[in-house]
């Protein structure tokens, strides 16, 4: 049964499932969720995730929403991404450090800076974001000095979670050639057999409401 992933090119944190299930070799398509437009807060959305959130995975009956837990069911399903045994909690703490260090900062960033109307932006709120991602991305970078992956010796869903927003075209305040090691990591992941664009990966674009 293909599986489905209600999802939107422009959430990072449906990009880091989408791309967790590709890298994986699994049978899935996306089904767009026209988050601009209130889709994930109507009553037919809710009953599926009452988060009123993006993604969600769908098999039948079964559904799963949040990214990191999507992931690891990926991991679990296939036994791809997840590294060596021995690996398990470390992969789990960069997950848990993207999620709430990198992804709901940087998510929220982009979101106020390029998807709100340019005089709701609010640019102390916007500075201050910035200045906690400026922590974020040097914590990643100085790991990632003499470092391939984020953990282990192959790429695991810590290294997907961890780029879901940097691939990204919208400014926010991430410059990539400033982070030479973060430069060179996104570029073996760019290099992934199967690796492709958020925006090539899953429908939705800005350029759709512009």
């Amino acid at each position: 049964m293909t599986l489905k992933l209600h999802c939107f090119g422009e959430s990072g944190n449906s990009y880091k499932a989408a791309l967790t299930l590709e890298l994986a070799g699994l049978d899935w398509e996306p089904v767009f969720v026209d988050f601009f437009s209130g889709g994930a807060r109507t009553g037919a959305y809710r009953s599926l995730n009452v988060m009123a959130e993006a993604p969600v995975l769908e098999q039948g009956d079964f559904t799963l929403s949040q990214s990191g837990a999507i992931q690891q069911w990926v991991v679990d399903q296939t036994g791809k991404l997840g590294g060596a045994p021995e690996d398990k909690y470390e992969v789990l703490r960069w997950v848990l450090f993207d999620n709430h260090k990198m992804s709901s900062q940087a998510g929220v960033t982009r979101f106020l800076m390029n998807f709100l109307a340019e005089e709701k932006r609010p640019q102390e709120a916007i500075k201050f974001m910035q200045g906690r991602l400026l922590g974020a991305y040097n914590t990643l970078d100085s790991h990632l000095l003499g470092r391939d992956w984020i953990v282990g010796q192959s790429l695991t869903i810590a290294d997907i979670a961890n780029c879901g927003y940097l691939f990204y075209p919208e400014p926010y305040g991430f410059i990539r050639s400033d982070w030479p090691n973060i430069d060179a990591w996104l570029g073996r992941i760019e290099e992934t057999p199967g690796w492709k664009h958020p925006y090539d990966l899953m429908p939705g674009n800005p350029s759709d409401r512009a």
